[in-house]
């Protein structure tokens, strides 16, 4: 039997690892749904910012750990950065260890209209949605 010939997808972490990229590199650390990229364009838009969106977590909350969000001047320099449609995710790197392989989605339901953070490192939250524990 012959094996499948391998795909760009299946030489790419392949190749990475040749070029001497970090295995994290290789793996997708926090993503950025469109829907809150057009969220995040919308507010810097009104408030003349720069479209980057900061997630950071701080301790606290009802479950342990608390998400907070913020518009930033700049992404720094040991920042991990997720863009969709132009808009920047920038997550500090303590943080990124808590929230790494996070889409951070805005949704408008019921009970109102909020960034929310899809987290599959969280072992329990609460019903907000702002606060976790790992």
């Amino acid at each position: 039997m012959e094996s499948a010939a391998p795909t760009a997808s299946t030489k790419a972490p392949f190749l990475a690892a040749r070029r001497g990229a970090p295995y994290l590199a290789r793996v997708s650390d926090i993503s950025l749904t469109e829907s809150a990229a057009k969220r995040v364009a919308w507010i810097a838009e009104r408030q003349s910012k720069p479209a980057i969106l900061r997630l950071a977590v701080d301790g606290g909350g009802c479950a342990g750990f608390t998400y907070k969000f913020e518009l930033a001047e700049k992404q720094e320099g040991d920042d991990t950065v997720a863009e969709t449609d132009g808009v920047k995710l920038v997550v500090d790197p303590i943080s990124l260890d808590l929230v790494r392989g996070s889409a951070v989605d805005f949704v408008e339901d019921l009970n109102g209209a909020a960034f929310k953070v899809l987290n599959p490192n969280a072992q329990s939250g609460c019903g907000c949605g702002s606060s976790f524990s790992v």
